[in-house]
């Protein structure tokens, strides 16, 4: 393994970029060396802080920097275009959540990465999907890609622990807004969880999308989401989420024919069936049954190692010739957005719809919300060293 360190700058330094300075400032095997905000005040600040060298646009930064990786934590839209030019410099990126804000733009990004990959083999670029890091996320892969359940048939997942108040929404011009954000709750907080969703069950044939604006906020955008998915395989899933609800829930029901996983509460539950819950269906002379389980209450190692560095860290020693795998594949991202796409482009015209996505269908509809908007954004800047981003973080049960 090369000894070797690795230059990483940074684009972006608000709330998220905040934390990834910390950790690039203290990890092993790299060079913190450039850090760029559009506030100069923010760039230099950081700058002076952690030794490196300030830029106030993305493409200096990328240009004079001499850059092996970049780290991409600005609002959404400028994902893409930033990624961009650092592929075309054959500099490896990690983006963080989401890569794009419509799939056509998560296209166009990762058609960019396969383009570069003709110049530059070796160029690598990841998402920060942390929360795959997760002990009981991780448990529930191993148990769901074991077959341990049989076919799957349900899957319902009530996540409503993204509450957000009005203060948080007026810390930003462009949060909660179609031009600054592109969305509300399944743009900035629930990427991670549409994440996990594909990761475990695929993508579905078929979305229906209910999407509430600014039902409980001050705010244009969705706050309050229930979506309903269909599988090719038979599978159906449910998905309720919201920003405004306390003291919220996380629940997730698997539900297969050889079995049922629930996790709630830092507790995995296996309800294992005796025999085959779809032959038992179709076979019993009963008119009515009910199988009395007892749960087994699944063990899981919760002192693994998990968060933002550690994503980072996986990058590092592929970049420094470990064969180990990333966390997530930066073009993994683009399930993410298809789910959020799918789900508002249901809202929007009041019918189901197909996957892949219509994706010209949900850019019309978001560049016509961005043309027609008339909505005043109420800001209020909070110190910066109120905002504890911990608070944010999915928790290791």
């Amino acid at each position: 393994m090369s000894q070797r360190k690795l230059k990483f700058g940074l684009v972006g330094v608000g709330n998220i970029g905040k934390v990834h300075a910390k950790y690039l400032s203290e990890m092993a095997k790299v060079e913190f060396v450039a850090v760029c905000d559009m506030v100069q005040e923010k760039a230099d600040q950081a700058a002076s802080q952690y030794g490196a060298k300030a830029y106030y646009t993305a493409s200096e930064l990328l240009a004079h920097s001499g850059l092996d990786v970049v780290i991409i934590a600005v609002p959404h839209y400028d994902h893409p275009t930033i990624a961009i030019e650092a592929f075309e410099r054959g500099i490896h990126v990690m983006c963080e959540k989401p890569i794009a804000v419509h799939v056509n733009d998560a296209n166009r990004m990762i058609a960019a990465y396969e383009a570069a990959k003709g110049s530059y083999p070796d160029l690598q670029f990841a998402i920060m999907f942390q929360e795959r890091t997760l002990p009981f996320y991780a448990k529930l892969k191993e148990l769901v890609a074991s077959g341990a359940l049989g076919q799957l048939t349900r899957a319902t997942w009530i996540h409503t622990k993204w509450f957000r108040s009005q203060t948080y929404y007026n810390s930003g011009g462009w949060r909660a807004t179609w031009a600054g954000e592109g969305g509300g709750i399944l743009t900035n907080q629930c990427p991670h969880t549409l994440d996990m969703y594909q990761w475990l069950f695929g993508l579905p044939a078929r979305i229906s999308g209910h999407a509430h604006i600014g039902k409980y906020h001050d705010i244009e955008v969705e706050d309050e989401v229930t979506a309903y998915f269909e599988h090719a395989n038979g599978m159906i899933g449910h998905l309720i989420v919201t920003t405004a609800e306390l003291p919220g829930t996380n629940r997730l029901e698997i539900v297969g024919d050889l079995g049922k996983l629930i996790l709630e509460n830092g507790k995995l539950l296996h309800f294992p069936y005796g025999q085959s819950m779809l032959t038992f269906t179709r076979e019993t002379e009963q008119h009515f049954a009910n199988w009395e389980i007892s749960p087994v209450e699944i063990e899981v190692d919760t002192s693994a190692e998990t968060g933002h560095s550690f994503v980072t860290q996986r990058l590092v020693a592929r970049l420094l010739g470990q064969d180990v795998d990333l966390i997530a594949e930066g073009p993994e991202g683009l399930g993410a957005v298809t789910l959020a796409n799918g789900i508002m482009l249901s809202s929007f015209e009041n019918r189901p719809v197909d996957v892949p996505l219509d994706g010209d269908a949900f850019q019309a509809h978001l560049e016509e919300k961005i043309r027609s908007s008339n909505f005043v954004k109420k800001v209020n800047t909070m110190p910066a060293a109120a905002v504890d981003m911990s608070a944010s973080f999915g928790s290791k049960s």
